[in-house]
């Protein structure tokens, strides 16, 4: 189901000086119908805002028609969390496990985890990455496995709020591939040089605070940190919090059960109730909404 609410954004920019890009984004509404769908503790709420905000910068950061999910699995007090994200910016999520759990941070919500990035093109082949939870924040798992997976320095900032969460991502531009992708930039040939670019706004960015990174606007925030680099920030894309669930999905869910467990759930109730965990949105039917004669059609 889509949200009502209004929009969030995610924005693009780009260091006219330098072989940088960056992204930026502020979630509100959209992270909010994410955490208002299941009694999460503070800290789950915490790290699951995390997963929401870094995988719209993954997902914007990417050129391909279709969704990203990132993934989180272990056998720690959170066995599941995830996010997901289409191109289209529609934005959704949700943990599984003990959500009142008190530990704090990746670490110790999910010890030993394992993370999971699927690229799922409309038209393509799927990809999926994957990566040992090995550092104690996402920040610092998702940076490595950009650096080592596409072989481009990248670095995450991460920042949340009961209500918010924003994240701030620098990626050097390939040396040879740049050019290809981006014609009217000139790009820097010294390797002296673009590493040298890469340190000092790396530099930069580690002087923002959570407050700042949560607060301030994209302008203010490029200005904080870059007031001596020329920057080119690009259209943003709205983002939403929109859930795939429908009272169709979910009466195909429910043929798709023996016969016998069909008949027992109406004997029991006379109505049954179908919860979406994504969204919070209930679905009932009744058992005049199914005809049980060996492979289930609908009315």
């Amino acid at each position: 189901m889509l949200s009502n609410t209004s929009t969030d954004l995610a924005f693009r920019f780009l260091f006219e000086e330098a072989d940088v890009r960056g992204e930026a984004v502020t979630l509100h509404h959209s992270l909010q119908d994410i955490l208002d769908a299941q009694p999460y503790g503070h800290t789950v709420r915490q790290l699951l805002s995390e997963f929401a905000a870094s995988v719209v910068l993954i997902s914007n950061n990417l050129k391909y028609d279709g969704k990203i999910t990132l993934q989180g699995r272990s056998d720690g007090p959170l066995s599941l969390i995830v996010a997901e994200c289409s191109s289209e910016g529609q934005l959704r999520g949700i943990a599984r496990g003990d959500l009142s759990s008190s530990l704090e941070g990746l670490g110790d919500l999910l010890p030993d985890g394992i993370l999971t990035l699927t690229i799922d093109p409309t038209e393509g082949k799927r990809y999926q990455g994957i990566v040992a939870c090995q550092k104690p924040s996402l920040a610092e798992v998702l940076s490595d496995y950009f650096s080592q997976s596409e072989q481009l320095s990248t670095q995450f900032w991460l920042a949340t709020k009961q209500t918010a969460a924003s994240a701030l991502m620098l990626q050097q531009l390939p040396a040879s591939k740049g050019q290809a992708l981006m014609d009217d930039v000139e790009f820097v040939c010294d390797q002296t040089q673009r590493d040298d670019d890469w340190e000092t706004l790396c530099t930069l960015a580690n002087t923002i605070t959570a407050s700042e990174l949560l607060e301030l606007d994209i302008d203010q925030l490029l200005r904080r940190l870059f007031a001596e680099w020329s920057v080119s920030r690009f259209e943003p894309k709205p983002i939403q919090f929109n859930c795939s669930c429908s009272r169709e999905r979910s009466l195909t869910a429910l043929t798709l059960l023996p016969d016998n467990e069909i008949t027992e759930l109406f004997e029991e109730q006379k109505k049954v109730t179908m919860n979406c965990e994504m969204c919070g949105q209930s679905y009932v039917f009744a058992q005049t909404d199914l005809k049980l004669e060996g492979n289930h059609t609908l009315h």
